[in-house]
């Protein structure tokens, strides 16, 4: 488990889970599990965004600008109004077209349905960003920190054959050549510790 989803489910214990159960009509234990699959996944495709340079501005510039953290010290507050948060917007973001595709990928593994999951993804986004804004600010990171930090996150994930299957048979289903296919290239690199393939012409 990578460092910002422990950091996150740390923060959110047992009390925050079930509240975002009762907000997405789950059990604690299945939205435990998904959270455990969503923040992962989030962080693959902020660090995916963040590979290049004008991501890791975008990303920083959005950090500094509207995620100072705060949620993250006021969990029950932020899940009583998580509109308060345009958790929908960061989705567009991340994942841009491809969020149809990852709720249906994420549901297929967790048994939640993709309007759940849809919900989940919407709170989840927001609680990554605060994770980003509070250690942008303790640590004083600038756009080329924050890159790495989500770049050294993926390799932490790299047992998660589940979740890697997930990212490889959702994210790069279509073979477009977007950034998040990109980011598959780069974690089978971590994978298999052999040069990055170049990318095909045409």
């Amino acid at each position: 488990m990578d460092a910002v989803t422990k950091a996150i489910m740390d923060q959110l214990s047992s009390s925050g889970v079930a509240e975002i159960g009762k907000a997405i009509g789950a059990s604690k234990k299945k939205t435990s599990s998904a959270l455990t699959t969503v923040l992962p996944l989030l962080v693959t495709g902020l660090a995916g965004n963040a590979s290049k340079p004008a991501g890791a501005a975008s990303l920083f510039d959005a950090v500094v600008k509207d995620h100072d953290g705060s949620i993250l010290d006021d969990i029950i507050g932020f899940l009583g109004n998580p509109s308060k948060v345009d958790g929908a917007g960061i989705l567009g973001h991340v994942l841009g077209q491809k969020q149809p595709k990852v709720e249906e990928g994420i549901a297929q593994k967790t048994g939640l349905n993709v309007s759940q999951i849809a919900l989940l993804l919407q709170i989840a986004a927001p609680l990554v960003m605060a994770y980003l804004g509070k250690k942008q600010r303790k640590d004083k990171l600038g756009a080329d920190d924050l890159a790495s930090l989500l770049g050294d996150q993926l390799a932490a994930d790299k047992e998660e054959s589940g979740l890697l299957d997930l990212f490889g048979t959702v994210l790069d289903a279509d073979k477009d050549g977007s950034a998040v296919d990109e980011l598959m290239g780069m974690m089978g690199v971590m994978l298999t510790g052999g040069a990055k393939p170049k990318k095909k012409k045409g």
